[in-house]
C-alpha cells in the first residue's frame, strides 16, 4: 500500500504512512490505516480528493493495471 500511494499522482504529496490495524485468518480480512498529511481546508479538497471512495479507486485502479 505504500508504493501504491506515495506513488499515486494524486495523493503521493499527501501520504504519510499505512498500517495494519486487525488482520483475520478466519475471514482473509485486513483493516489498514492510512495516514495523509492534507492542507488547510481548500474548497472541495476533503470532499473530492479524500473521498473515501476516490482513496479505494486508486487502490482498484493499480490492481486492474497490475493484471
Amino acid at each position: 500500500l505504500t508504493e501504491v500511494y506515495s506513488s499515486s499522482p494524486a495523493l503521493g504529496r499527501y501520504f504519510r504512512s499505512a498500517q495494519v490495524v486487525s488482520f483475520s485468518n478466519e475471514s482473509s480480512s485486513v483493516i489498514y490505516q492510512l495516514v495523509f498529511s492534507v492542507p488547510p481546508s481548500t474548497e472541495g479538497f476533503m470532499e473530492n480528493t479524500m473521498n473515501p471512495d476516490f482513496i479505494r479507486n486508486i487502490l482498484r485502479q493499480n490492481i486492474y493495471d497490475e493484471e
